[in-house]
């Protein structure tokens, strides 16, 4: 594993890039989020203060459920903003996420995610990092504050080699990364799990691990492609990860129904996978829009939130309040 030193970045592809991005989705993100960034990271930057009674107007999810036991008498745990946050985005630049069907590849979208929510993280004061994994976690890149930063950053992301260029050694792993940052995170900070979580199972565990310490959001990847097939005839299907290559006829109206019916199971299945394990999950297509797609994310976090506040506790709580 390499940890990427900071060092002066050329004005190019990355810096024509990041503006252009800064041009247009950040422009248009800082119209509508009117400075409430915050609302994609909630629970960030904030430590441990002191613990006190439960009172009404308290969120539930801040409820000491250890102390309350002990006590019998619900406590929450009250926090203290830092002036600064810090971000880490974990990437998975596995074979599949190579893969895209129309204009942009799930790397790409992957790339114009982490550039726009570093930047905007940056501009406030924050620092970001980065793990990279590839056939394993081998790239670190620390946090740091800066415009400069997300440019080296960019840059990385944009001069490593396709994994599919790459001899494959077997099937994503991403317990390997989420268990490297557990690790190396030390710090509570907001961690963006930036992946297709087309893996090996085991990652469930290290993933509700990593969110009992740190606000961890999925941001999961798709392409319309994955989900369903359109009528292409025969055609050879490759497997990004393992190699394995099959013709099938996509024309047969029973395998397309097949496909889907399994597609929408594994969909079901991953989204109970990611809600058991405690995290908020963003989800973005090759054919979204970035911005539509953050809005999206951040409206579902407030109603939430509204909720969480307003909602009623278990009938014994609310005897004890």
């Amino acid at each position: 594993m390499k940890s990427s030193q900071p060092e002066p970045v050329a004005k190019g592809s990355a810096e024509q890039l990041l503006r252009k991005l800064e041009w247009t989705v950040l422009r248009r993100l800082d119209g509508l989020l009117q400075g409430d960034y915050r609302t994609l990271m909630r629970g960030a930057g904030m430590d441990l203060a002191d613990l006190r009674e439960y009172q009404h107007h308290d969120d539930v999810r801040h409820i000491d459920w250890n102390v309350t036991a002990r006590l019998q008498m619900p406590h929450v745990r009250v926090f203290t903003e830092d002036r600064e946050m810090n971000a880490w985005f974990l990437l998975d630049l596995s074979p599949s996420m190579d893969f895209g069907s129309g204009e942009q590849r799930k790397r790409q979208v992957s790339g114009g995610f982490v550039a726009v929510l570093a930047r905007m993280l940056t501009r406030h004061g924050n620092r970001v990092g980065a793990m990279l994994y590839g056939a394993g976690v081998d790239t670190v890149i620390p946090a740091r504050g800066g415009r400069q930063h997300v440019l080296q950053l960019l840059h990385t992301l944009q001069t490593r080699p396709e994994s599919s260029t790459i001899a494959t050694t077997g099937p994503t792993r991403l317990h390997e990364l989420l268990e490297s940052a557990a690790r190396m995170v030390r710090r509570r900070s907001t961690i963006f799990v930036v992946s297709d979580f087309i893996s090996e199972t085991g990652w469930e565990k290290p993933l509700g691990i990593l969110a009992q310490r740190h606000e961890v959001i999925a941001v999961r990847l798709t392409d319309p492609l994955e989900l369903e097939l359109p009528d292409l005839g025969l055609i050879p299907i490759r497997d990004s990860e393992t190699g394995e290559q099959l013709l099938v006829d996509t024309h047969d109206t029973g395998f397309r129904k097949r496909f889907a019916r399994i597609a929408a199971q594994r969909e079901a299945d991953l989204r109970q996978s990611l809600a058991r394990a405690g995290v908020d999950t963003l989800e973005l297509s090759t054919d979204d829009d970035l911005v539509s797609a953050l809005m999206r994310f951040t409206d579902l976090r407030k109603r939430r939130s509204r909720a969480s506040a307003g909602g009623a506790l278990p009938k014994h709580l609310k005897q004890a309040a």
